[in-house]
């Protein structure tokens, strides 16, 4: 199980404590590494300077040549210096010691100094002191300041840290309480980006541009279930008005198998419908093609045209296919695509007149069309062909037979296959089809 992650507040502020506490620790520690180098070398420097002083007493103790010369001159000296300790011997044996040094913290050297006496040469140990106990008491104090300085500092920016994060994420609770306000259905009513701060302002535009898209969903969708209520009404009201009717007096068996007959056809709208909307649900949540296979496209529309020979002779119309292409595509639902464009020219063509279905290679696409020659369409109902149930013309003749749903699956194929649809009108001239995508 992952860790709950933290606020962004608590993960701020607690950054901002660690870091300040790492800054403060390491300044305070440079500057009492570099005090405390200071004070050792003006002890090493002192010590130096006792070394030379004590060596030029020798030199003149030496003049004298005894011993006792010696002890007077340097008790003379060391009688002044408190914090300078000294001490001589020779051979195992002390001859000269200054006053104890067991109190204080003392800084030591020894010395080798050759002396002269009687002509002979030897050598003296000498061990010179002095007492860094002030600087110690010093280093000490300064520790505990820099150490009360780093916990002080620390907790201060640390206070006005969490502070400054606060005020400074109040703008996205603001945010947080302006889109709890807002709802599909206000849409048309944005938050301001331009109120918030320059962070913000991506993020507010991408969240307007989902609401909106969100409101033309919610708005599609409160049309497509009246749509579906009312594509459903019809055969449902006529079943029941047939059933009703046949079961108000005795029937013959010839018009009980009339009535049957008409409920079947209403079924068998119904069930066209249901298999349709079922189709479009299934495109919708990003189902992709079943099998793909490298296919004629020409031979795919000559097996529709061939399906709607009947039709077509019947409307006194001609099909032929113009190009062809080898595409990689589920030849199934390509064949059913044609069959929508080709079955909705059919409707539309004017008599005696010829329907083509072409075929195109583009640079990274395929596109297919499906072009009759008849009444233009309003161009403001263009854009609306391929949306469900809608129909750019209701009153023409065979719109209660076809529930509006063909042009839209013909939108789901061509999504299925990467590619997209497309409709013109003009000259006299429909043409509507669809692309798709080149494999790899």
């Amino acid at each position: 199980m992952s860790p709950r992650p933290q606020s962004i507040q608590s993960r701020l502020s607690l950054w901002i404590a660690a870091q300040t506490l790492f800054g403060l620790s390491v300044i305070c520690l440079a500057i009492y590494l570099v005090t405390a180098w200071n004070f050792g070398e003006k002890q090493d420097d002192e010590l130096d300077q006792k070394a030379v002083l004590v060596q030029h007493l020798l030199k003149e103790a030496e003049k004298g040549g005894d011993l006792v010369f010696l002890r007077h001159k340097l008790d003379d000296f060391f009688s002044l210096q408190d914090d300078v300790s000294l001490s001589i011997s020779h051979a195992g044996k002390h001859l000269f010691e200054s006053r104890p040094t067991t109190g204080g913290r003392w800084l030591r050297r020894d010395l080798t100094v050759p002396w002269q006496q009687g002509g002979l040469t030897t050598d003296l140990q000498v061990q010179l002191g002095v007492n860094v106990a002030q600087e110690a008491r010093l280093l000490e104090r300064l520790a505990w300041t820099l150490l009360g300085a780093v916990v002080l500092g620390t907790a201060l920016v640390s206070l006005t840290g969490m502070w400054l994060v606060r005020r400074g994420l109040r703008p996205l609770k603001v945010l947080a309480d302006r889109t709890a306000a807002m709802a599909p259905d206000k849409a048309n009513q944005p938050i301001d980006a331009l109120a918030f701060a320059e962070e913000l302002r991506p993020w507010i535009t991408q969240f307007n541009a989902l609401l909106l898209r969100v409101q033309r969903a919610y708005v599609q969708l409160e049309s497509f279930n009246a749509d579906v209520a009312h594509e459903l009404r019809t055969p449902l009201a006529n079943l029941i008005g047939s059933t009703e009717l046949a079961l108000t007096r005795q029937r013959s068996n010839e018009e009980l198998q009339g009535v049957l007959t008409s409920n079947l056809e209403e079924i068998g709208r119904l069930s066209g419908i249901v298999t349709d909307m079922l189709f479009l649900s299934k495109a919708d949540r990003g189902t992709s093609t079943r099998s793909r296979a490298v296919v004629s496209l020409a031979a795919q529309a000559r097996d529709v045209i061939d399906f709607y020979d009947a039709m077509l002779d019947e409307a006194g119309l001609k099909a032929e296919v113009a190009g062809d292409a080898m595409a990689d595509v589920d030849a199934s639902l390509v064949r059913r695509a044609l069959s929508n464009l080709l079955g909705n020219a059919i409707r539309f063509a004017a008599p005696a007149s010829t329907i083509r279905i072409e075929m195109a290679q583009g640079s990274d696409e395929f596109v297919l069309s499906v072009v009759n020659r008849g009444e233009p369409i309003d161009p403001a109902a263009l854009p609306r062909l391929f949306e469900r149930f809608y129909r750019a013309a209701q009153a023409r003749d065979g719109s209660t037979r076809h529930h509006g749903l063909g042009l839209a699956i013909v939108e789901a194929i061509a999504r299925m296959h990467g590619g997209r649809v497309f409709a013109s009108s003009d000259g006299g001239e429909t043409r509507i089809g669809f692309t798709v995508r080149r494999s790899g």
